[in-house]
């Protein structure tokens, strides 16, 4: 088998590894986020909130955009 292949074999098998050990967050976590949320208690809220904010705008305009779609 030639180097490229062999490297790429090598990076795909990272890749997996990898992507398997990724954190999940279990359901209290999920709860004790929500709660920090409600309270305004979490760490670098104003920069979360910030973030929370472009999602819902970016989403507002995709349902803008795909509305003005299907009405042509």
């Amino acid at each position: 088998m030639k180097v490229p292949g062999m490297l790429a074999i090598a990076v795909c098998s990272a890749v997996l590894l990898a992507s398997g050990c990724a954190k999940k967050d279990s359901p209290i976590d999920n709860a004790v986020e929500s709660t920090k949320d409600a309270l305004d208690m979490r760490d670098n809220e104003k920069l979360k909130d910030a973030g929370e904010h472009v999602k819902d705008a970016l989403d507002d305009a995709a349902e803008g955009v795909e509305d003005a779609v299907q009405g042509n």
